[in-house]
């Protein structure tokens, strides 16, 4: 089970996973991977989409984003067009400035409640989400 699943797993009502796009400069398709996945969130399929591109990160290029949304089953025609909308590139323009601003060099980076977690296993991730929890506890600090 991937790592995010196990953390949600664990603390299904403290945990929400919020993802930006930190299109890498040196990756040719970068922006258009963050595109399509934006594109395929449109039809309710983000999270299917971003984690068959990971699996063929080695492989990804405009029909390898085609071929991935036609085996999700998207309506073609539309991802198409989402894949072309302004307002899906203003919102990975503005995932990458915040991701700058916040610090980020290099995918992927992980914040809980704004710190960044260097510890990315699942012993990391518990020991992070614990303290946070345990500072918003009332009377805590």
């Amino acid at each position: 089970m991937p790592l995010l699943d196990q953390v949600i797993e664990k603390y299904p009502k403290a945990v929400r996973v919020v993802f930006k796009n930190f299109p890498l400069k040196g990756h040719k398709y970068a922006r258009e991977a963050a595109l399509a996945a934006l594109a395929a969130g449109a039809q309710g399929k983000f999270w299917e989409f971003h984690d068959l591109l990971f699996e063929n990160v080695r492989r990804l290029s405009t029909r390898k984003f085609r071929e991935i949304a036609r085996e999700l089953g998207l309506d073609m025609a539309r991802f198409e067009k989402d894949m072309n909308d302004p307002r899906l590139a203003a919102a990975v323009r503005r995932d990458r400035s915040d991701g700058l601003r916040a610090g980020v060099r290099g995918t992927p980076t992980v914040f809980i409640n704004g710190k960044r977690l260097h510890k990315r296993n699942l012993s990391g991730f518990q020991a992070r989400i614990e303290k946070e929890l345990y500072r918003a506890r009332p009377g805590t600090r």
